[in-house]
């Protein structure tokens, strides 16, 4: 295990003074949207599609929630440089559903299972110079980019289960300039065993935003759409319960010439101390490797019944001033 830790603390550290190519999928719509969701997920380099252990969200595979113990909530908060916002709120809940005719009380084993994931994420840029056209200032401005979204997933059996997401995108951009768009995302996941379980995802079908720029330009206003980028991904998780490890690893392609693998651990090091550390957006596609390191931690106490969490990761920014740092609460009831 300390042989394990070390490697994967090695292969971080040697990007850390990488001089990378600017991502193609920075620039491409919602990309808010790709950068991750809370803490631990991005503390663990984002390759959750196929983690079925601890807090679980949508947001990485639909087909997941079914593996939620109790009820989760959960929130956090990015401190990002240039005066942008990002934001987490999420709720995860599984029902269980026993057959009629199993009338016995003891050992009962539910005949089928599903999740419910609810959340949104928030993006946005605030304190924008506004200028008029001779270059007066006139106020401050900002913009607000949201998704919200809606899963559902079903067991079907002891190693199979499917999700899907509907997902609605709001973008606020200039004053009455505002677009909405509806995708969704779907996935499959399947246990090999009590060790092993492998992920299908399909994310942001349909997904785009369409502009009208005429509340602004009049008649010289266009309408314009831009589709998000599709991503296809395939992941694997490794857990060992008996030591508290997981690790996670993941391959994405897109349509927009990326080719990307992320990878994570955690490993519970003692009681409720959660460590874990990831690896995000190494491009096989771009021949300088715009990768992103981070790390993080959890510490849960119980408190009359409910458990609580404090969750914390870094991780690495290119072409900004400072790194990310997400602080978060999970409420477990």
């Amino acid at each position: 295990m300390r042989i394990l830790i070390s490697i994967f603390i090695l292969v971080n550290l040697s990007f850390l003074n990488a001089q990378p190519e600017f991502s193609e999928m920075a620039v491409r719509p919602g990309a808010f949207s790709r950068i991750g969701f809370g803490a631990r997920g991005i503390g663990m380099g984002n390759a959750m599609s196929a983690v079925t252990e601890g807090n679980l969200v949508s947001y990485y595979n639909p087909a997941i929630t079914v593996f939620q113990k109790n009820n989760s909530f959960q929130t956090s908060y990015t401190f990002l440089s240039f005066d942008r916002a990002l934001n987490f709120l999420n709720f995860t809940r599984k029902f269980d559903f026993y057959s009629s005719r199993d009338t016995s009380t003891l050992n009962r084993k539910p005949s089928t299972t599903a999740g419910v994931s609810i959340g949104i994420i928030n993006s946005g840029v605030g304190k924008i110079d506004g200028r008029d056209n001779n270059g007066l200032k006139t106020e401050e401005l900002s913009t607000s980019e949201n998704q919200f979204f809606l899963s559902v997933a079903n067991r079907f059996s002891e190693r199979l289960s499917v999700g899907i997401s509907t997902k609605l995108y709001y973008y606020k951009l200039y004053e009455e300039i505002t677009s909405t768009g509806i995708g969704l995302d779907v996935g499959v996941l399947y246990r090999i065993n009590d060790e092993w379980n492998v992920a299908l995802m399909i994310s942001d079908l349909n997904s785009k935003y369409e502009w009208d720029s005429a509340p602004v330009y009049d008649r010289d206003g266009i309408i314009t759409k831009d589709d998000f980028p599709l991503l296809k991904k395939i992941g694997f998780c490794y857990t060992r319960k008996d030591i508290g490890f997981i690790a996670g690893f993941e391959f994405e392609n897109s349509n927009a010439n990326t080719n990307i693998i992320r990878f994570g651990a955690e490993y519970n090091i003692y009681d409720a101390l959660f460590l874990r550390a990831g690896l995000d957006q190494f491009n096989l596609s771009n021949k300088d490797w715009a990768a992103k390191p981070s790390a993080g931690f959890s510490y849960f106490k119980q408190i009359d019944g409910i458990i609580v969490g404090v969750n914390y990761a870094f991780q690495l920014e290119q072409y900004s001033s400072s790194d990310r740092h997400i602080v978060g609460v999970n409420i477990n009831f």
